[in-house]
């Protein structure tokens, strides 16, 4: 398991804002050739997420550590499951226990409550897709969308560079949908689809005549959502 930079790089701050300079009660207390073992538990029902960023904590504090994996990210666990066993210097497994279970908690969360919403969505013939936004934590980006793909959601565009998704923003500036879509289309790179995010019927009716590949519905009515996707099936 790999980590991107980013998110290597994120780690490392969080173990100096939690770390500084040292452990000190650790270093006081703590005989320098103790040696420890520990396990991270579920306390609840939850989807795993996080094992990278926890295992990677440990590595940090200390590459002698090891670090045994007893599940999979993405796995459902009861109360009392294992999820990782670490054990090494006990001064270095206090040193990084807080940051790493910080990261499989709240990554854990995000995935456990994904999970919840999809199962909300329910399936059938042709079930509809839980998609996440770029309203990420900063920093936990990766993280954020692993653990959203670990909960059974699906990631939309990764940043503003993977993805063309035309807001009011840019509509004011191109003037109307349809021209937006017209300058997108006629510049995106191969492979990137044209996106636009509406909030009125008019206009999602001009960018899918226009030739938008897809539509963002914000802050319908029910009803009008309901008219935007058979909107979409007539064109």
């Amino acid at each position: 398991m790999s980590l991107d930079r980013v998110s290597l790089k994120l780690i490392e701050l969080a173990l100096w804002e939690d770390l500084g300079p040292g452990d000190a009660t650790s270093r006081l207390t703590v005989p320098k050739d103790a040696i420890g073992r520990a396990q991270a538990r579920a306390r609840q029902s939850l989807v795993l997420s996080g094992l990278k960023a926890f295992r990677a904590t440990f590595r940090l504090v200390d590459p002698t550590v090891k670090v045994r994996l007893l599940a999979q990210d993405g796995d459902l666990l009861s109360p009392g499951d294992p999820a990782a066993e670490v054990s090494g210097s006990a001064r270095s497994l206090l040193a990084a226990e807080r940051v790493a279970l910080n990261f499989l908690m709240r990554l854990s969360g995000v995935a456990t409550l994904t999970s919840q919403y999809v199962k909300a969505l329910g399936g059938g013939p042709n079930p509809p897709q839980l998609l996440d936004t770029r309203k990420t934590t900063p920093g936990l980006r990766a993280l954020e969308k692993a653990a959203v793909a670990h909960g059974g959601g699906h990631n939309h565009r990764f940043g503003l560079f993977d993805g063309i998704l035309i807001k009011d923003n840019h509509l004011a500036a191109a003037g109307s949908v349809a021209e937006a879509v017209a300058q997108a289309k006629a510049g995106a790179a191969h492979g990137l689809k044209v996106e636009v995010e509406v909030d009125r019927l008019d206009q999602a009716q001009a960018a899918l005549e226009a030739g938008a590949d897809a539509l963002l519905l914000d802050n319908m009515t029910l009803d009008e959502l309901k008219e935007a996707v058979a909107l979409a099936e007539r064109l």
